[in-house]
C-alpha cells in the first residue's frame, strides 16, 4: 500500500510535526483542522463561525486528497465548551445534508491557539489525487 501525503495552500498549513492529510489506499486521512485562515491565519469569532471555517479547511485537504465532504465516513469533533454544541451542530449539519458520516463529539480543555472546534476526518478516495 502507498502512502501520499496532503499539502494545499487551501487550507491552513499543519502547526507542528504532522501532515494536513495522508491519503493511504483508498482512504484519506484529514488531520485536525484548526479555523484558521489560510489568507490571514487569523481565527473568525465565535464558535458558528470557527465551525464554518474548520469545515473549509477540511474540504480543502480533503479536495487536495482526492476526497470530499460528500466522501467522508466518520469525523470526529473537538469542542472547547460542550455547551456550544448546538451552535456547532447547525453550522456542521449544513455540511453534511443527507446521511451524514458517523461521528465522536468531545469537550476538551484546550485546543491549539485557544481555538472553539476542531475537526477531523476519514474519508473515501473519490478521485486520483
Amino acid at each position: 500500500m502507498t502512502k501520499h501525503t496532503i499539502r494545499t495552500e487551501k487550507a491552513a498549513p499543519a502547526v507542528g510535526p504532522y501532515a494536513q492529510g495522508i491519503r493511504a489506499g483508498g482512504l484519506v486521512f484529514a488531520s485536525g483542522q484548526l479555523p484558521i485562515d489560510p489568507a490571514t491565519g487569523a481565527f473568525p469569532e465565535g464558535v458558528e463561525a470557527q465551525t464554518r471555517r474548520s469545515l473549509a479547511n477540511l474540504a480543502a485537504v480533503l479536495e487536495a486528497g482526492g476526497a470530499s465532504l460528500a466522501s467522508v465516513v466518520k469525523t470526529t469533533v473537538f469542542l472547547k465548551d460542550m455547551a456550544e454544541f448546538a451552535a456547532m451542530n447547525a453550522v456542521y449539519a449544513e455540511h453534511f445534508p443527507g446521511e451524514a458520516p458517523a461521528r465522536s463529539t468531545v469537550e476538551v480543555a484546550r485546543l491549539p491557539r485557544d481555538a472553539r472546534v476542531e475537526i477531523e476526518a476519514i474519508a473515501l478516495a473519490t478521485e486520483a489525487a
